[in-house]
């Protein structure tokens, strides 16, 4: 039998729902897999860009800025000429990937899955071209 409800265990400031807001963004989850899986657990702006194909500088740059005020990345600002932006993992950012992980790992495993339910899966809205 389940856990009896308790009235305030979903007020909007819960723990799950705080959860859900830093996925508010389908970028969030995609750019903290690349910093972790791909670069090391830091990376300058443009490598980031390159590295997530189908997303804006101007919705990477608002993302990155959104992340940041959630404490997931810092954002370091190298002193040369001109001057370099590198993101990094935050020991919040970086527990954050693992259940990131189990998600992406579960695509994968579930791809066919996936690719049954169609056009379902999207929402129903249609790519957009500039990835926002």
């Amino acid at each position: 039998m389940g856990k009896p409800f308790i009235d305030n265990e979903w007020r909007e400031d819960c723990a799950p729902r705080r959860v859900l807001d830093l996925f508010a963004t389908k970028w969030t989850s995609m750019i903290l897999h690349v910093l972790h899986a791909r670069l090391g657990g830091a990376a300058r702006t443009g490598v980031l860009h390159r590295s997530l194909p189908g997303i804006s500088k101007k919705m990477l740059t608002q993302t990155l800025r959104e992340m940041e005020s959630s404490g997931l990345v810092t954002r370091h600002v190298q002193g040369t000429v001109p001057p370099a932006v590198e993101y990094r993992l935050t020991p919040l950012g970086d527990r954050f990937v693992e259940p990131i992980e189990l998600l992406y790992d579960w695509g994968h495993r579930n791809a066919d899955a996936l690719d049954q339910l169609g056009s379902r899966a999207r929402s129903g809205r249609r790519p957009s071209l500039s990835g926002e």
